[in-house]
């Protein structure tokens, strides 16, 4: 269990695009908790003076780009979870003082694949793109689904070949985003690309004619991979779910009660 945090954050860089203290402020709000989510734009040079910053003032938080797996090593004490994805995203100090790393983007994955097609389907073929922590957690959840396969994809093919080594998920690592979305039932962007501008991961052009695409990046408008994919007729949706279940799932962890998610989707939405 943790103790009641003295300083609620969002590590991560760049941060100017985050809508995290837009929910979690409204939830801690809702929730009468005198906390307020700051975020704590740090870059990799800086982490180590951070996170001891944030030991000595009793801080929880959560972890994005580019300081994910970084933060792992840092912990005394690690979930599951993080231990199998290899990335924390959401962390607290313990009663007695260790900082303790979880994951909670598997949850969040998990429920906005939920909300985009009911349920993974069996035999779901999936093209991924990315190597970092966010694939990590898909390929994590993707080891309770009924025969599943992925082609993953990433500029860096080292990194894709030590990802696909540490799950038992089958599926190859492909040459090229093309090459990784043939015969895909599923696309799942887990990439910044298309964070903060109009990129695509890769043309919708290149899509087979029934696959879903999940975005895990998320802007306002929707990114242009969820536009171009919903404008040839594809079932679409961006990573703001994702966002906001593993938000709420931190939030449970911090303080040991639900938010309410009503609440932080009416914020949230409000502000997109």
């Amino acid at each position: 269990m943790s103790a009641f945090p003295e300083r609620l954050v969002l590590l991560g860089h760049p941060l100017g695009h985050s809508l995290s203290p837009v929910f979690q402020n409204a939830a801690l709000k809702a929730a009468d908790i005198p906390l307020t989510y700051e975020l704590v734009d740090v870059p990799r040079s800086a982490l180590p003076d951070a996170i001891g910053s944030l030991r000595r003032s009793r801080a929880a938080g959560n972890v994005t780009i580019p300081h994910k797996e970084a933060i792992l090593a840092a912990c005394d004490r690690l979930s599951a979870t993080a231990k199998a994805v290899g990335a924390v995203n959401t962390f607290w100090i313990a009663v007695d003082g260790a900082l303790v790393g979880d994951n909670t983007d598997v949850g969040g994955f998990r429920a906005a694949l939920a909300k985009l097609l009911g349920a993974p389907r069996p035999n779901e073929v999936v093209a991924l793109f990315g190597a970092g922590g966010a694939a990590a957690a898909v390929l994590h959840a993707m080891e309770g689904w009924q025969n599943p396969r992925v082609h993953v994809y990433s500029r860096t093919q080292r990194r894709a070949e030590d990802l696909m080594r540490r799950f038992r998920v089958p599926g190859e690592v492909s040459r090229s985003a093309e090459d990784a979305v043939e015969g895909a039932t599923l696309v799942v962007n887990a990439t910044p690309v298309g964070l903060r501008d109009d990129t695509v991961p890769v043309s919708a052009h290149a899509l087979p004619k029934s696959c879903a695409v999940l975005d895990l990046a998320y802007r306002p408008g929707e990114t242009a991979l969820v536009r171009d994919a919903r404008a040839r007729g594809h079932a679409a949706m961006d990573g703001l779910t994702m966002l906001v279940e593993q938000g709420a799932l931190a939030f449970e962890q911090w303080f040991g009660v639900a938010p309410d998610r009503d609440v932080m989707w009416k914020a949230v939405t409000q502000r997109r």
